[in-house]
């Protein structure tokens, strides 16, 4: 009975080490491979458990490797946009202009009813009122309203003409540019260095731009 106590407590501790050095993500915020890694370290954590004559040693040793792993990919993933893909899928727009992508919900296996449940689950509850609703990798749904059904901000007071919604979209990410955003967003590679002058892409840690010409830019910080 104490051999039980003291190998739970051991697997209990390692395992809680382990899912704190992937980081601080809630379930529901993990990307599809953070998921992966974390129900295989629950499949390993629970052979000791189960199995006393299986060496703790050897499930501490495999949850490791699967951490070390996990991190190695994540590493890779800042540094490369392709294995941030291949890792993470892409993000989806599933209402575009305010209308409803049936191609786009066909191919990330979404019916119209899951998409009306998601946007009451953000508050909405008429399709009519959305701009664009964006199905992240992680499932979760961002929404941009339409200018018209958009809460009047202190700002808003300054503009009181009604511009239509756009989606910002990140053009730069890390000092990488993202050319499928500048071919969303009608935009050439000249015009995009043209917008960010006089600094360069690769001193950019983010930069959005909508349709507007709206562009948001965030340096990288300078390495001390």
């Amino acid at each position: 009975m104490i051999i039980t106590v003291i190998r739970t407590a051991v697997v209990y501790f390692f395992v809680t080490l382990a899912i704190r050095l992937m980081g601080k993500r809630q379930i529901g915020d993990m990307q599809p491979n953070e998921l992966v890694i974390t129900l295989l370290i629950s499949e390993i954590a629970a052979i000791p458990l189960q199995d006393n004559s299986q060496p703790v040693l050897n499930g501490i040793v495999a949850i490791f490797i699967l951490v070390i792993l996990e991190i190695i990919l994540s590493v890779l993933a800042m540094k490369s946009i392709k294995i941030r893909k291949l890792m993470s899928g892409n993000s989806a727009v599933v209402i575009k202009n305010g209308v409803i992508d049936q191609k786009m919900l066909k191919k990330v296996r979404l019916t119209v009813i899951d998409l009306i449940e998601l946007l009451r689950g953000q508050g909405y509850f008429k399709i009519e009122e959305i701009a664009f609703a964006v199905l992240e990798v992680n499932g979760n749904l961002s929404v941009v309203e339409k200018s018209q059904f958009r809460p009047l901000q202190t700002g808003d007071l300054k503009h009181i003409k009604v511009e239509k919604a756009t989606l910002p979209l990140p053009v730069i990410s890390d000092g990488k540019i993202i050319y499928e955003s500048l071919s969303s967003l009608n935009i050439t590679l000249s015009e995009l260095k043209k917008k960010l002058s006089p600094h360069l892409p690769e001193d950019v840690f983010l930069m959005t731009l909508d349709r507007n010409g709206e562009k948001e830019v965030i340096m990288k910080e300078k390495e001390r």
